[in-house]
């Protein structure tokens, strides 16, 4: 940022702050009282509400992801004239940018200052975007994940040294809900909602996600867990955390797999039911071998 945007942005904080001083009220009440505003169209200056995305777009140039993509995908034997990269970044930046369907593509598409924004002459629609996310397959979806991790490496490698102390790796199962009850994979869970019900490993520590797995609604959290945590694991150690934690709730508790995390110095905090006989072991520790978990109070809503 050179000096004269600082200058720029310290005088507008400095207006905003005077506007606010709540020793200067004013005497106009209703405070919001304009009655007379004129629209004019620019000539040679447009502004977007997602004013942020050529940041993004910069960033996803630095960290080479759009040509990781389009190494890694090959759902398209030519080009016409968009890549693999041009379909998945145009999604993304349509989440970005406030869309919440692929519908909403066709917004951005008739958007000038947007198209400027990020140097495109233009976008796919929402049909080719739709018809681009119908030629994934299972391993497709895989090799863009691991995709997006190589580039995950990169921005961990700036991280200071503390950063890489511990990972902490969460596991969880998420309902999410649909209306269409015919849709590709869809199925009704035990509640009687009909949707998906995708596994998600984070980091918790960033908050961000590892890998994501569609499943259908009916089916249980732990499923393809374990292969996932592994993944997830080996993707932190080649990352150089000294130290990797796993955790989950009761449902994450697969037994076949602990011996094995425990080998590789893989920690683990997993609920488990509280059944009969675990229940009467408990019971029989001595007092000196277990100690009052103290959690933290919950932050205050204001």
């Amino acid at each position: 940022m050179n000096a004269k945007i600082r200058r720029q942005l310290k005088a507008r904080k400095r207006r905003i702050q005077k506007r606010l001083d709540k020793r200067k009220m004013g005497s106009e009440c209703p405070v919001i009282s304009a009655s007379n505003i004129d629209y004019e169209i620019a000539d040679r200056t447009k502004a977007i509400s997602a004013g942020g995305i050529g940041l993004i777009h910069k960033m996803v140039c630095q960290l080479a992801l759009d040509e990781m993509i389009n190494q890694t995908l090959n759902l398209f034997k030519i080009y016409l004239p968009y890549s693999e990269s041009d379909h998945v970044l145009n999604i993304a930046y349509n989440l970005l940018a406030g869309g919440t369907c692929l519908e909403h593509l066709e917004l951005l598409r008739n958007n000038e200052a947007y198209l400027d924004a990020i140097r495109a002459q233009r976008i796919p629609d929402p049909t080719t975007a739709g018809d681009f996310c119908r030629r994934f397959s299972r391993i497709s979806i895989h090799l863009l994940m691991e995709a997006f991790n190589h580039a995950r490496l990169e921005v961990w490698r700036q991280q200071p040294d503390a950063f890489f102390e511990e990972a902490i790796i969460d596991a969880d199962g998420t309902m999410v809900e649909t209306t269409g009850e015919c849709k590709q994979g869809i199925d009704i869970n035990h509640k009687g909602q009909w949707g998906y019900h995708p596994l998600i490993v984070s980091l918790s520590n960033t908050k961000e996600p590892l890998y994501i797995v569609n499943r259908s609604g009916n089916r249980p959290s732990h499923e393809h867990a374990a292969t996932y945590l592994d993944r997830a694991a080996s993707l932190c150690r080649k990352a150089g955390f000294r130290k990797i934690r796993l955790r989950g709730d009761t449902d994450f508790t697969q037994s076949e797999h602990l011996d094995a995390w425990d080998e590789q110095e893989v920690s683990f905090v997993f609920g488990i039911d509280a059944m009969t006989n675990l229940y009467e072991i408990a019971e029989s520790l001595p007092i000196n071998a277990w100690e009052r978990l103290h959690r933290k109070p919950r932050a205050s809503a204001h």
